[in-house]
């Protein structure tokens, strides 16, 4: 018997544009219908037309009872029930995304549950929570991610000291901190001789901007531009490294005889 896992589906319809993961339930010679994963009691339909792009012979050789497929929603209508759902329409990288953040909610549903045993909650306790949390963040992972990042108090309004608390503790464990990048480019020149040489040079003093815990790349674009990428845990951090390897480099090139700016390039 396969044992029962908490999820918590979302109420009321998806938007129009939105990507949403479903499970094919039926295939039928002029489309499938899709149930939505995310959503509570919902159904769509992909019209053959848009399973693929392309004249389609056989429709089940593109979809089969099942299969978990991304779609984009084309149009609602909640007053006849009907969503109008597309499998073509949806690129590569929306489908990686989608499938990552539905991997990611379900890890979130399953630390709810390691939390409801753990505090003596049944589903229906926990189904409660999941949807406070949505409604608060958009997603139950978001929540997680939030109590990792800035500490339980931030949850403790939604659902109470002792769960936020115990959602803090497990996301820690779990969830990396994101990294931010900063970036720009050199412009550097020398007329001399050995120009390149005092060009390699000048970069190389940025190197000892770098930190515990900061990468820095250094990527030839094309003469005369150089580009600097800098990766940190904060903002803060990345940005004093950023600034302190440019004055490096521009005072280096200065003194080697050559000129250069720095020019800064949106993350």
């Amino acid at each position: 018997m396969k044992e029962k896992r908490l999820i918590i589906k979302r109420s009321g319809y998806p938007s129009k544009g939105e990507i949403v993961i479903g499970t094919v339930k039926r295939v039928l010679d002029f489309g499938a219908f899709v149930s939505l994963d995310e959503y509570e009691g919902k159904e769509g339909m992909v019209h053959i037309s848009e399973v693929a792009s392309g004249w389609i012979k056989d429709i089940r050789e593109h979809v089969k009872k099942g299969q978990k497929v991304i779609c984009k929603v084309l149009d609602v209508n909640p007053k006849r029930g009907h969503i109008d759902l597309s499998i073509k329409d949806v690129n590569e990288r929306q489908r990686r995304e989608k499938l990552q953040q539905w991997k990611n909610e379900m890890k979130a549903f399953k630390w709810l549950e390691i939390i409801g045993e753990k505090l003596n909650m049944d589903f229906k306790e926990l189904e409660k929570i999941g949807k406070k949390l949505m409604k608060e963040y958009d997603s139950v992972y978001a929540a997680f991610e939030e109590a990792a990042f800035e500490g339980y108090e931030v949850l403790a309004p939604t659902v109470g000291e002792e769960f936020a608390k115990e959602m803090a503790e497990i996301a820690r464990e779990n969830i990396k901190p994101k990294r931010v990048k900063v970036r720009g480019y050199f412009e550097l020149r020398s007329s001399a001789s050995d120009g390149i040489e005092r060009i390699k040079k000048a970069l190389l003093e940025a190197k000892k901007a770098v930190k515990d815990g900061v990468e820095m790349k250094l990527e030839y674009v094309g003469a005369p531009k150089y580009r600097i990428v800098v990766e940190a845990d904060d903002y803060k951090t990345a940005e004093n490294v950023l600034k302190k390897a440019t004055e490096n480099v521009l005072k280096a090139i200065k003194k080697l005889g050559g000129e250069g700016n720095f020019i800064r390039e949106a993350a």
